[in-house]
């Protein structure tokens, strides 16, 4: 059975649009090697309850815009809905969706008592004042008012937002609850309950990943990033620190590249000050689809979703994939990098370092306790190296890639919380 739902404009593909289709085919896969039936693979693939909002919000000028914004929960079988918030133009109701799809599995894949969500409102951040999206923020957080809680749905930064943006949601929730909540969300500031580690968690899940994929040193090990923001610079830095030769990284504004390896520390810095990577005096300028092609071991798109495509795929000579971003290559893609030998760590793996800090701030929260920074990072290297040796394993043992493997896991794990829960009524 091939798992199908229904496009309110059928003419019109968005990447949205396309992020569900692959990860529905994604399901559809996992549920046929799990023998699903009928009825619990169409449940699977349906979210829980998704919500679209208008959010109003009155610019500096006094004028007023009227914007979107989204917020999906897939599924709670396994806990409480989790996942981020994003501020970025192109997000719809599709991407939102196929978004949480991807956490339920990743939040069940690393073992921690989470089920998928996401949220999105369809701005592009650069062009609002701070003020603007503080008042953005906090209407938006009005409307999926009844659907966030910490024992409900904890939402967490994302492209576009960070730990001002969750400061200001859980303000907005706590002023309403008549006290505070730090539950409520997770990539808070320190000073507002936020754990150690948890800014650097994606990329330092990214970099464990990476490494344990090697099987060998990293010295010399070259590698190419795209996406130089919020998952990726620091995945470079970190990839960087262990030994790799960071050759190439790419942005909005621009690609650079240095065969003899990017000074990662000075490339952050200057990317801070500028805006971006774009202008950088120590390395070359490329063409941004050039940097795919590099003569690499190692890339990872640490970007937006459905970079990697059929048209790119047969020109990619890395050897190794690392998925920082989420859903960065599609189905067709991933058929040719398979039968081209190219190992693929899929992105329910590889960036799922996020969820795992994220989960433990939330426990210091509930239990009104902290850790360590050391405590955290021994944490998130056992569940991510435990983990990735479940799908390794799986993987050769049934002659599946690392993604289909992992999604055997995840989808598997959901599917017998189902039949163990039953039905209600």
């Amino acid at each position: 059975m091939s798992i199908m739902v229904p496009s309110t404009t059928p003419a019109l593909i968005t990447p949205g649009r396309q992020a569900l289709d692959s990860a529905l085919h994604q399901l559809d896969r996992a549920a046929a090697h799990l023998g699903l039936d009928d009825g619990l693979r169409t449940m699977l693939a349906t979210p829980r309850r998704s919500l679209t909002v208008s959010v109003p919000v009155r610019r500096e000028d006094g004028s007023l815009d009227v914007v979107q914004g989204f917020r999906v929960q897939h599924n709670i079988s396994r806990g409480p809905a989790k996942g981020g918030i994003r501020f970025h133009p192109a997000t719809d109701i599709h991407e939102v969706t196929a978004l949480a799809m991807w956490m339920t599995w990743k939040c069940a894949l690393v073992g921690i008592p989470y089920g998928g969500a996401k949220g999105g409102v369809a701005v592009d951040p650069s062009q609002f004042t701070t003020r603007e999206l503080e008042r953005l923020t906090r209407r938006y957080v009005n409307e999926i008012l009844p659907l966030i809680g910490p024992e409900k749905d904890i939402p967490a930064p994302d492209v576009g937002t960070d730990e001002q943006t969750m400061a200001w949601i859980m303000d907005t929730y706590s002023v309403n609850a008549g006290y505070s909540v730090p539950g409520v969300v997770t990539g808070k500031p320190m000073t507002l309950g936020g754990s150690l580690g948890r800014g650097g968690a994606t990329s330092r899940g990214v970099q464990i990943a990476t490494l344990a994929a090697l099987g060998r040193s990293p010295e010399g090990v070259t590698v190419a990033v795209q996406g130089f923001g919020k998952v990726g610079a620091l995945a470079a830095q970190y990839l960087s620190d262990a030994g790799c030769k960071v050759v190439a990284v790419s942005d909005i504004t621009g690609a650079v590249h240095d065969a003899r390896g990017l000074d990662i520390a000075a490339l952050r810095a200057h990317a801070a000050e500028s805006g971006g990577v774009h202008g950088f005096a120590q390395a070359d300028a490329m063409a941004h689809e050039d940097l795919f092609e590099l003569d690499v071991d190692v890339l990872v798109p640490a970007a937006l979703e459905g970079v990697i495509t059929e048209a790119n795929a047969p020109r990619i000579r890395a050897r190794l994939i690392v998925e920082g971003a989420n859903g960065p290559t599609t189905p067709e893609a991933d058929e040719i990098l398979a039968a081209n030998g190219t190992t693929v760590v899929p992105d329910i793996l590889a960036n799922a370092g996020g969820v795992i800090v994220s989960y433990l701030e939330w426990v210091q929260n509930l239990q009104a306790c902290s850790w360590s920074s050391g405590d955290i990072e021994l944490k998130l290297r056992e569940l991510m190296l435990s983990a990735f040796d479940e799908v390794k394993a799986l993987a050769a043992a049934r002659g599946l890639t690392l993604r289909q493997a992992a999604h055997v896991i995840g989808v598997g794990r959901v599917a017998e919380a189902h039949r163990m829960r039953g039905l209600y009524p």
